[in-house]
């Protein structure tokens, strides 16, 4: 049997943990709403406003003892990229870089917006710890590799309903993975928004997991994305 000393220092090193799985999410609208798209920008190169864009992971707890943990939300928008606009959506391409040490770890009002699966605020204790395990060389190992990178390889459907082929580049890992997303815009810019679920080991992490399994988080994470991108 554990002492409570043991199980306090489990709940404290659950909470701090970073190895993402969420339960199964539906995807939500893009917290502001943008026009449909009506026609491609002009083919050329274009750059993301990365003070508009926003990557988004929601982190689920599991495990037997699951009620002693959080629950988590990770907001980057410190996401910077080019969009190559071709002649159609098949001939366009894109590529991404997320600096890994940009993640803010529940942010009051990000876990406000989603909704009642993360009440509350969060202890600094606790946000600096999961701040700084995420980081550590356990999952992302910010001090080898400080970038994600994310390259589209094929985009294709409709701006109402697109697929993008995608090679992401994680903690000296490489994954081939599928995103699906929608395009809107005005004469002033495009953005894209999706949201999806995805397994950490299919981009080569490791589910995190505490005694014997008692304490763990899920496999599956929620993914949100807004990328922006200004045409003029």
């Amino acid at each position: 049997m554990f002492s409570r000393f043991a199980v306090a220092a489990a709940v404290f090193i659950l909470s701090a943990c970073v190895a993402p799985r969420p339960h199964p999410a539906a995807p939500q609208p893009p917290i502001h709403p943008f026009p449909s798209l009506q026609s491609l920008p002009p083919p050329g190169a274009y750059t993301i406003d990365s003070q508009n864009s926003e990557l988004r992971i929601l982190v689920y707890r599991a495990g037997p003892l699951a009620g002693l943990g959080h629950n988590h939300v990770m907001v980057n928008r410190g996401v910077t990229g080019l969009v190559q606009v071709g002649s159609s959506i098949s001939a366009s391409s894109f590529s991404l870089e997320v600096p890994v040490e940009s993640f803010v770890v529940d942010d009051t009002e990000a876990r406000r917006e989603e909704g009642g699966d993360f009440p509350g605020d969060i202890p600094p204790d606790a946000k600096l710890g999961t701040r700084r395990n995420m980081l550590g060389a356990a999952v992302l190992n910010a001090a080898e590799f400080p970038v994600i990178t994310v390259t589209g390889v094929t985009l294709s459907g409709t701006p109402d309903a697109l697929s993008a082929e995608l090679t992401v580049g994680i903690a000296g890992h490489e994954a081939r993975l599928s995103a699906p997303c929608s395009l809107q815009g005005d004469a002033h810019r495009l953005t894209a928004t999706g949201s999806m679920e995805l397994r950490q080991t299919a981009i080569g992490l490791a589910p995190y997991s505490l005694l014997h399994g008692a304490l763990q988080v899920e496999d599956a994470m929620q993914l949100k994305f807004t990328i922006v991108v200004p045409i003029s």
